[in-house]
């Protein structure tokens, strides 16, 4: 028999964390941390409690109570036995926290599959992130950190990478991933054959973006294979097909950059490799010089190292690195500079506020909204700043919104909305399913999973925790 057990991604966008068992080969895919669920109950200054290892996340239902699947020091910690994996892997999509962070809490024999892409973003992220123990991907400290502790070096995950149309077999499981276009490169579905038949994992996608052509690669091949049964992400099946592209975000910020007579900002997640592009084209088009943090590096030097993405190094003419401010004084205090940032302190084309204040219009600033507080030092007098993200879609951060549009009203920056979603809209989505036409369908990833009930396929509204026969 093979079954299905969804644990996360139901009735909320993200947190997937899929268990298919085919006559006791067991593998998860994706193992994602749920963003909706955990902003229930935690914030910045209410965190769970890692001196209860996993005590907490298992409580609040942040993960699944399943035995033989986690740390033995986070059991030992909690003062449960040790136990032996009963997985025999992960398969993960992409690198996005929502499918990847919460590997953080697997045990040490349970491998990890995914895109060599993929495991370059997670190998970024964690050079450049707060240890914690939601952010414990690629290499985990044991728990609890006696002092002493810190001496040991962490206990590193096995990781197997794969490239479209490589099979993966793990035990009586043959998986073909097949890459997509996203907003994060190193993005697969699967197609998964089964002792029962062949089920497809859509992962996350899109086909407005610039690689749309490998999101129809993993259509045709999904559609030879004649799927009993399918699982996609619906994050915007409430969404109509607009006219949003890599392009208009280009060629509306140009103009607006072009436009201003001062110092210019955007805004991005920084995984995404086409949004990089953009804005590293706008800046090169009008003889600026993009200027990035030193966490952006992290990300820029593993994408370099991929030759097919493209990617200048952080050394190119066109890029420069702003300093933070407490490395500027007179005083420095080494014990309290990141390591990253002091492993590239060697790099020529560092810049200070104070260059940036002398010829403001050479720059383009790529400034997240946790950095905000470098306006203060880069004293901007008027300028442009270009949101490249997606609009606040819950409370906490409307919040943040607001904050922001308070720090460039202070400022008297102007703000320019101009974003394209890595997720496919709707209507895209239910002309991809009825092309492909499983005999069932499982959406996730979706608040709206009631949308999907006039497609081709029998859908089946998932209930978490629940396991389904194949």
């Amino acid at each position: 028999m093979v079954t299905l057990t969804f644990y996360g991604g139901v009735n909320e966008i993200g947190g997937n964390k899929i268990l298919l068992d085919d006559h006791g080969t067991k593998i998860f895919l994706d193992f994602g941390m749920s963003f909706s669920r955990r902003g229930k109950y935690f914030e910045e200054f209410l965190n769970p409690r890692t001196a209860n290892g996993i005590g907490d996340f298992l409580e609040m239902r942040l993960l699944p109570d399943i035995p033989g699947i986690y740390r033995t020091d986070l059991l030992k910690h909690l003062g449960r036995k040790p136990e032996e994996p009963i997985i025999s892997g992960v398969l993960l999509t992409h690198a996005h926290a929502d499918h990847a962070n919460y590997v953080s809490f697997l045990h040490k024999d349970i491998p990890v599959y995914c895109g060599a892409t993929c495991k370059r973003i997670l190998y970024a992220v964690a050079e450049q992130t707060t240890r914690d123990l939601e952010n414990e991907v690629v290499d985990f400290r044991l728990r609890p950190l006696y002092r002493s502790r810190y001496k040991i070096p962490p206990v590193i995950r096995k990781f197997h990478t794969f490239t479209t149309g490589k099979t993966i077999k793990i035990d009586s499981i043959e998986v073909q991933p097949i890459h997509v276009d996203h907003s994060v490169p190193g993005a697969y579905g699967f197609i998964i054959h089964t002792s029962e038949g062949t089920l497809i994992y859509t992962g996350d996608l899109r086909m407005h973006g610039l690689n749309a052509d490998m999101t129809y690669d993993f259509v045709s091949e999904a559609i030879l294979s004649k799927p009993i049964a399918m699982i996609t992400e619906g994050t915007r099946i409430d969404k109509k097909k607009t006219n949003e592209s890599e392009q208009k975000i280009y060629q509306d910020s140009k103009k607006k950059i072009r436009q201003g007579k001062a110092l210019s900002f955007v805004d991005f997640n920084f995984k995404d490799v086409d949004r990089f592009r953009t804005f590293y084209k706008i800046a090169k088009d009008l003889g600026k010089t993009l200027v990035i943090n030193f966490k952006h590096a992290c990300f820029l030097e593993q994408y370099h190292k991929d030759k097919k993405l493209k990617i200048p190094p952080v050394t190119d003419p066109s890029l420069a690195l702003l300093k933070p401010k407490r490395l500027t004084g007179t005083y420095i205090d080494e014990d309290y500079t990141d390591a990253y940032i002091k492993k590239r302190l060697q790099y020529k084309n560092i810049l200070t506020a104070a260059d940036i204040i002398e010829h403001p219009l050479k720059y383009m600033i790529v400034l997240n909204y946790w950095y905000f507080s470098d306006l203060v030092d880069l004293k901007p007098k008027k300028g442009v700043y270009i949101h490249s993200l997606s609009e606040p879609f819950n409370e906490e951060m409307a919040i943040s919104y607001e904050r922001m549009r308070n720090w460039l009203s202070h400022f008297d920056i102007l703000f320019f909305q101009s974003h394209c979603s890595g997720h496919i809209n709707g209507d895209d989505l239910k002309k991809l399913i009825n092309t492909i036409h499983p005999k069932n369908l499982y959406p996730i990833h979706t608040e709206h999973p009631e949308l999907f009930q006039k497609l081709k396929s029998k859908i089946t509204k998932v209930k978490e925790g629940k396991t389904y026969k194949l």
